[in-house]
């Protein structure tokens, strides 16, 4: 029988398996994916039997020892049987034993390459893979001894000692800069590089804009036109124009680089897109979507360069409110290229003594109606502090910084929230297959817990019998508890309660945004749904047929998944290069907030940098402590202290392992 139809087999048992349990009371045979530990044992995430995800539940996931895995390893799908105990009226247990492995992951591990004797081997460092991996000697480069490798698992017999495989990639020297951040884009099966024949395609693409590409466009060069990026962006893929009109109103376009216009469906540019499904964003790199050609040159909206856009274009009253708009496809020039930092200090100024500047305070003052009409709608309001690494020339960390949101950036988010807002309520009104950002209403179980665990500091919730009571009594507890050391620990849970915004072709909605249309228009040279929505929607303003929603659903999934890889890569990253800005602390003391409880420990983000470690369990030796679900904390059975979300404590930097990018702290108890 070919792999193919081994393949093909194996998933019919599974979904078979999947939908019947066995006979003894509270025991179960369902499909997962394998979540591996360092130490053998495992976690299977169980598949959703309506969406076909795999979604970590902790009520759900079931516990496999490493005794009973059959040889699974990290991402393999497996059948697993499993018993299900009841620890209390609201919370599960599961264990059991893999029966089946279905289908081998594909995702590389990452390890170093060793050789003793006649005897190949990748060693491992990742802490979701505990076996060594053996490979074929004679396939193997002796030159390469002692670096870092990429390897998948080909096979592992019951009989075998360890899994079987063959090296991917050849990633470079240990410690290096590169092969570090080559080995996480690896581990996550994501390309560093674009093939010779898609750069080659790229260079190809015509760069001069002719008469006929600007025959049918909206010519918009002659209005005042900026952009507002990052001091370090390198793109410019949206800007904003601004007429104030003679009736009082102002007319703001928001202006997309038409990168339809230059990669077209099924092209080997537009494959390679596909595939990537979104740029992804290191701490010391961007991995982008498309080749430069495309991302730095022809679709960015550079000062002083004509360029072809896809436009929403809207009339507003002073009051914002929207008297008319249109999507139309432009020709603009940008005047200006302002980077956030740039155009604070005008809105600071708050002197229109120039076009421009009376032009951004303008824009400024409707964005913050915008923004006050979305909340009052129900939109969820997270301030949690993001941080950023700043690396030097040779990517080393040097800094870790909390990254500030002004009015500038809040400027551009609203606007870019009005044209994906105008472009989903546009095609939803034609009834036709489009491609959404939907995000559902949170778990209220999980809401529930909140409110429990909020009793506990003193804070009440209001009600929430529906999404707008919901959103408005979150909005009002971490209102009111901002200045609170339980304050960060609300937002925690708040932010877990949330269900994940993903891209399909069924709208339910956007809950955070408080839209009841939504989709991604704005960035079509970083996101792949971007450009599909551009396509469509040039599609069916021309008077198009509509689409097969079988076939973009499937886009949608594919999209989905991109950008989870693409989040994990990111903060993989991250983690790497905060453990290694952390390596020359060890024994140094931190004060800190618990983050995060568990049944091995309690996570610790150390002030200021909001860098989060692990304290063990038998690390606490001054009391025999564990962990109470219900009340979600650490309590010492003795003395009874209680360690839960919010809890300042003081700790000392045990480890840190670049290896297993993670921190071990001590607690230093009072």
């Amino acid at each position: 029988m070919s792999q193919e139809k081994k393949s093909k087999s194996a998933r019919k048992r599974a979904n078979v398996a999947a939908k019947k349990a066995t006979k003894g009371a509270n025991q179960f045979t369902a499909q997962g994916k394998v979540q591996m530990s360092r130490d053998g044992y495992a976690f299977v995430i169980l598949q959703d039997e309506a969406t076909g995800e795999y979604i970590k539940d902790e009520s759900r996931d079931v516990f496999v020892p490493a005794s009973r895995s059959l040889g699974a390893l990290h991402n393999d799908i497996v059948i697993v049987k499993y018993t299900r105990y009841k620890l209390r009226s609201d919370f599960y247990k599961n264990e059991g034993r893999v029966v089946e492995i279905v289908e081998r992951s594909k995702k590389p591990f990452i390890g170093v390459l060793h050789f003793v004797g006649k005897q190949c081997w990748v060693l491992m460092e990742s802490k979701n893979m505990p076996y060594d991996i053996r490979v074929d000697y004679n396939a193997a480069n002796l030159e390469y001894n002692g670096y870092k490798v990429s390897a998948v698992v080909d096979e592992w017999n019951n009989w075998d000692p360890a899994p079987k495989g063959h090296i991917v990639d050849i990633l470079g020297p240990v410690g290096s800069n590169e092969t570090e951040m080559h080995a996480i884009l690896a581990e996550f099966d994501l390309p560093y590089r674009f093939t010779p024949e898609v750069e080659e395609a790229a260079e190809k693409i015509p760069s001069k804009i002719t008469a006929k590409d600007i025959k049918n466009r909206l010519d918009c060069r002659g209005i005042l036109t900026f952009t507002i990026d990052p001091a370090e962006a390198k793109d410019f893929d949206d800007a904003l124009s601004f007429e104030a009109l003679d009736n009082g109103n102002f007319r703001v376009g928001v202006h997309i680089a038409d990168v339809s216009h230059y990669v077209l469906p099924g092209d080997i540019v537009d494959r390679q897109a596909y595939e990537r499904g979104t740029s992804v964003y290191l701490v010391d790199r961007t991995v982008p979507m498309l080749p430069e050609k495309l991302s730095n040159n022809l679709c960015s909206l550079r000062p002083g360069e004509d360029k072809l856009c896809y436009s929403v274009i809207t009339e507003l009253t002073p009051e914002a409110g929207i008297v008319d708009r249109k999507i139309v496809k432009t020709i603009i020039c940008s005047d200006y290229r302002f980077d956030y930092g740039q155009a604070q200090a005008i809105i600071d100024e708050n002197v229109a003594d120039t076009p421009v500047k009376s032009a951004l305070l303008t824009i400024n003052s409707l964005a913050r109606i915008l923004r006050r009409k979305r909340f009052e709608k129900g939109a969820i309001s997270f301030e949690r502090p993001e941080m950023k690494v700043r690396v030097d020339e040779e990517g080393k960390p040097v800094e870790v910084y909390q990254k500030i949101a002004t009015e500038s950036n809040w400027l551009i988010e609203e606007f870019m929230l009005l044209a994906n807002r105008t472009v989903a309520e546009t095609i939803a009104k034609m009834k036709k297959t489009f491609v959404y950002r939907v995000h559902d209403e949170p778990n209220g179980e999980k809401i529930e817990n909140l409110r429990r665990f909020a009793k506990n500091f003193g804070f009440t919730m209001g009600p929430t019998g529906n999404p707008k009571e919901t959103a408005a009594s979150l909005n009002e507890l971490l209102s009111s508890s901002k200045d609170s050391p339980a304050g960060t620990a609300f937002e925690m849970l708040s932010l877990r309660s949330m269900a994940k915004a993903v891209y399909t072709t069924e709208n339910i909605g956007h809950y955070g945004l408080a839209f009841p249309y939504y989709t991604h228009f704005t960035s079509p040279i970083r996101r792949y749904p971007d450009l599909m929505v551009h396509r469509l929607l040039y599609h069916y303003l021309g008077d198009g047929k509509n689409e097969s929603k079988e076939r973009y659903e499937a886009f949608c999934q594919h999209c989905s998944a991109r950008e989870q890889v693409a989040t994990d890569a990111e903060r993989a990253s991250i983690k790497y290069k905060l453990v290694e800005f952390m390596q020359d602390k060890v024994g140094q003391e931190f004060e800190g907030t618990v983050s995060g409880v568990t049944e091995w420990g309690m996570y610790v983000e150390i002030e200021p940098t909001k860098i989060e470690g692990m304290i063990t369990l038998r690390d606490m030796t001054s009391d025999f402590y564990q962990f109470d679900e219900k009340k979600y904390a650490i309590i010492g059975r003795r003395k009874h202290r209680k360690y839960t979300l919010g809890s300042k404590v003081r700790i000392k930097v045990k480890k840190a392992s670049l290896e297993q990018k993670l921190l071990d702290f001590i607690l230093l108890e009072k």
